[in-house]
């Protein structure tokens, strides 16, 4: 374990959406499973048992996707120039206002 795999199970969530890039069974799927978390990720084309999910809610996850792509117009966040944490924040949350407002 070295990717998501390891960090996910540990995850304070209790659903995790994600895309189809994390559709692999034994190495992400089935520690969430066991770990008591609901997983949401849709399974590849390729997959002769296609697994089931919640479509309504994996929707909800490209409002997400959009806003994040929005955040990453802004030089700034993007290249991350500040040097502490607490700078890098106060961009985010300014820049997350004007994405509101508009």
């Amino acid at each position: 374990m070295d990717g998501a795999d390891a960090l996910l199970p540990d995850t304070p969530a209790a659903t995790i959406i994600a895309d189809k890039a994390y559709d692999a069974q034994e190495r992400v799927i089935d520690p969430l499973l066991d770990a008591g978390k609901n997983v949401v990720i849709p399974t590849k084309r390729c997959r002769k048992q296609p697994r089931d999910y919640d479509k309504h809610l994996y929707r909800a996850r490209h409002l997400i996707e959009q806003f994040f792509a929005k955040l990453k117009q802004y030089r700034s966040i993007a290249t991350r120039y500040d040097k502490t944490a607490r700078n890098f924040l106060g961009a985010i949350h300014l820049a997350a206002a004007v994405v509101w407002l508009n």
